[in-house]
Formats: C-alpha cells, structure tokens, sequence
C-alpha cells in the first residue's frame, strides 16, 4: 500500500474519531485543523496516483466536512450571486 494512500486512511481515521468527541463549538476547530492537513495529503495522492484517485480522495473528505462546504456554496453564493 502506498504511503499517500495510508495518509488519507489515516486522516480519515481521524477525522470519524475526532467527530464522536463532544466539542463545544459544533467541531469547526477540529476541522480547520482537518482541512490543513487535509490538502497537502490530496495533493500527495493526487501526485502519486493521478488525479482520478485525487478526485475519489478528494469526494471522501468532502463527504466527512460536509457542513463546511454547505456553509462554502452558502456564502459563494449570496456575494456572486
């Protein structure tokens, strides 16, 4: 198994342990910290696998922050649009 891809698991991992402890500010700490060390591992995968494996990775970590990118689109939307 490739180190990239163990990364991503082990990201993945964390982010499901991290999202069963209670947080007091509905885990968006946890998931800037999630986010910067997510995107420097999609780029590794994306190098060493291409990018169709980036794109799964890539859909995987959206599925787990998904509040982010709904609050993302929301915010894209009422200043473009």
């Amino acid at each position: 198994m490739s180190e990239s891809i163990l990364l991503a698991a082990l990201w993945g991992i964390a982010a499901n342990i991290l999202a069963m402890i209670p947080s007091r500010d509905q885990h968006w700490s946890r998931a800037y910290v999630l986010i910067a060390c997510g995107i420097p591992i999609l780029g590794y995968v994306t190098m060493q696998h291409g990018p169709w494996a980036g794109l799964i990775v890539l859909l995987g970590g959206m599925s787990i922050l998904r509040w982010p990118l709904i609050y993302l689109t929301r915010w894209l939307r009422s200043r473009f649009g």
